[in-house]
C-alpha cells in the first residue's frame, strides 16, 4: 500500500515548481504531521494559548532533510487550505537553522515558498521582497514554537531561491539513497 503523496516528486522538473503537501493550516494551534508508516495525517501536539501557525506549513514529498524528516515548507498564501492539500508553489528562499534538543544539534532548515495561485503575495520572488518585520515574525514563530517543545532553534543563515533549490535537490537525492 502506498500514498499518492509519496508518489509525487518534490518539484516539477521542468519549472522547479514545488509540490507542497500541507500538514498544518494557517491559524491552527494544532500541529499535524504525515505519518509515512500509517499513510495518514496524525495529530502531533497543540501550541500554547495565543500561539498559532502564521502561514500554512507542510513538506516536500520524497525529500529527506538532515533532521531525518521531509523538508519543511512555510507557505505564504492569501487564505489557509486544509491538511493534506497539494499546493503548487515557488521557492522564495530558505531559513537555515540548527535545532538543539537534549544536547543534540541537527540542521532543521525551513523553506519559504509562495503559492502559484495567490493575489496578495504574487510579487514576492525572494526573501528580500518580504517586509523585514514579516521575516522577523516568521523567525520568531519558529524560535518560540521550538522553545515550547523544549528545543532551541537558532537561525544560521537566510538565502534566496537558488540556495533553496540546491537544498531541495540534495534532500531529494538523500531520499533516493534511503529508498
Amino acid at each position: 500500500m502506498t500514498s499518492p503523496y509519496l508518489q509525487l516528486p518534490p518539484t516539477d522538473p521542468k519549472t522547479d515548481t514545488l509540490n507542497v503537501i500541507i500538514e498544518t493550516p494557517k491559524g491552527s494551534r494544532n500541529k499535524f504531521s504525515f505519518d509515512e508508516k500509517l499513510l495518514l495525517f496524525k495529530f502531533k501536539n497543540v501550541l500554547p494559548e495565543g500561539s498559532f501557525f502564521p502561514f500554512d506549513f507542510g513538506f516536500l514529498p520524497n525529500t529527506l532533510a538532515e533532521d531525518g524528516d521531509p523538508l519543511d515548507v512555510l507557505l505564504l498564501m492569501d487564505e489557509p487550505v486544509f491538511t493534506g492539500c497539494l499546493v503548487e508553489a515557488r521557492a522564495i528562499g530558505v531559513i537555515e537553522a540548527e535545532q538543539t534538543e537534549d544536547g543534540n544539534t541537527v540542521r532543521n532548515d525551513r523553506l519559504l515558498a509562495v503559492s502559484e495561485n495567490v493575489r496578495m503575495h504574487k510579487g514576492i520572488k525572494t526573501l528580500h521582497d518580504l517586509p523585514k518585520p514579516l521575516l522577523e515574525e516568521i523567525e520568531h514563530f519558529f524560535k518560540a514554537y521550538n522553545e515550547g517543545m523544549g528545543r532551541e532553534f537558532k537561525v544560521v543563515g537566510k538565502h534566496g531561491p537558488p540556495q533553496a533549490l540546491k537544498l531541495i535537490r540534495k534532500a531529494a537525492e538523500a531520499y533516493q539513497k534511503k529508498s
